[in-house]
């Protein structure tokens, strides 16, 4: 018999039991004859009761244990997988010896705990900042480019960093507003184009000045241009600044150019302006910087990002499954709007969607049956993913505020 100590906890083994894995840890043990490559096994040898040591969990060594006599290894629930495998990997056991069933189950919650580190990770990822206070030791300006980054990255340091946060938010809502109210009737006039104008420039001015103090705090000029919220940044002031190049322009043309070429020139100018201007919409997601749903959200749907796939493939199928059916049963009634599957498009879309415009509806009763078919199947479509994304949101949402408030 071996004689062996597990974690306080004492295990007899026969010697030809173990000598059938001699590939493992004790069967090793059990054949070697030099000494030397004995205690190399073990983390000690107990000479008066000639008994080896290892300094290992024993409740793990006791499945170890039960597979020398049985051949079988069992694996249990409520193990931790990643002890479980560091330990048969230690003891040098492979796990294709448990049964079939238990190691599916068991790579199942592997997987699952890998996948929920992961996610832990990432999240972790998602509220840490690209720089730290202390990268700014021994540099440049060390302590000026820090108190900066102190103001703009961490709200929470001071109270001057909240009011920043806070303006940060309360300046994007004012510019949203202005562009919004710039396309009423009312506000066309003189004097409201002029409060616009104002209201964008001030706007435009703290943007920039935000954009500023955020590279002139950054410690990498490559890090600070990779950044997904810095590229937000400097969509959110470009377009204040492309408008008064492209004006300035427009104006010199008016002096050079005859009257036709200006029109032309003006009516060219006027459409690039208006897509200029349009960008100032994406000025709403810097919100993202200080806003945990926002952040939650955006995390949800790259972590969804196969079933939000599946959704979407599942709809088209549906798409031109049901625009096709359609299209075969009322292409010949008089005055139809299904005069061909692609026409049909709209209506099995928003049939799918449950919204239903009505604006294109089906005249035969067979044609109705159709229509039937396929709001039921967008019922249950939208119905499947609707839980698992809202369960993993308000997780997420959830991590995040606890990470939040945490730091």
């Amino acid at each position: 018999l071996l004689n062996i100590n597990v974690g306080g906890k004492s295990f007899q083994i026969a010697c030809k039991v173990l000598a059938q894995y001699p590939i493992t840890r004790l069967g090793k043990l059990a054949l070697y004859t030099d000494p030397v490559k004995k205690l190399q096994l073990c983390d000690d040898y107990l000479v008066q009761k000639n008994e080896y040591f290892f300094d290992r969990d024993p409740s793990v060594f006791h499945y170890i244990f039960h597979f020398y006599r049985s051949g079988v290894l069992w694996v249990m629930d409520e193990m931790c997988p990643s002890n479980f495998v560091e330990e048969i990997e230690y003891w040098g056991i492979h796990l294709k010896y448990s049964q079939r069933c238990c190691r599916i189950l068991f790579e199942e919650k592997q997987d699952e705990l890998n996948e929920y580190l992961k996610i832990e990770k990432e999240l972790e990822a998602e509220l840490e900042p690209l720089d730290s206070g202390e990268q700014f030791d021994g540099k440049f300006l060390g302590g000026f480019r820090k108190t900066i980054w102190n103001l703009i990255e961490n709200p929470y340091s001071s109270v001057p960093a909240k009011i920043i946060a806070v303006m940060s938010s309360f300046f994007v809502l004012i510019s949203i507003v202005g562009m919004t109210l710039s396309t009423v009737e009312e506000m066309k006039n003189k004097t409201g184009k002029m409060w616009m104008e104002q209201m964008e420039m001030i706007c435009a001015i703290f943007f920039t000045s935000e954009y500023l103090m955020r590279l002139i705090s950054s410690s990498s000029f490559k890090n600070f241009l990779r950044a997904a919220f810095n590229a937000i940044d400097l969509v959110a002031i470009l377009p204040f600044y492309i408008q008064l190049l492209f004006e300035n322009l427009d104006e010199a043309d008016t002096l050079y150019h005859e009257e036709l070429h200006k029109v032309e020139n003006v009516s060219k100018l006027g459409k690039v302006l208006k897509l200029i201007k349009l960008m100032r919409i994406f000025r709403i997601l810097k919100l993202a910087r200080h806003s945990t749903g926002l952040r939650a959200f955006s995390f949800t749907m790259r972590q969804c990002y196969q079933q939000v796939c599946c959704l979407l493939l599942f709809i088209a199928m549906g798409v031109f499954t049901f625009s096709a059916l359609i299209h075969s049963v009322e292409h010949d009634v008089p005055g139809t709007d299904f005069t061909s599957i692609p026409c049909a498009w709209w209506w099995a879309a928003v049939s799918l969607s449950t919204v239903g415009y009505g604006d294109t509806v089906p005249d035969t009763m067979l044609g109705r049956m159709v229509a039937f078919l396929c709001i039921s199947f967008g019922i249950i479509l939208n119905g499947m993913p609707i839980s698992i994304l809202y369960n993993k949101f308000s997780d997420y949402y959830a991590k995040l505020k606890a990470h939040e408030l945490s730091q």
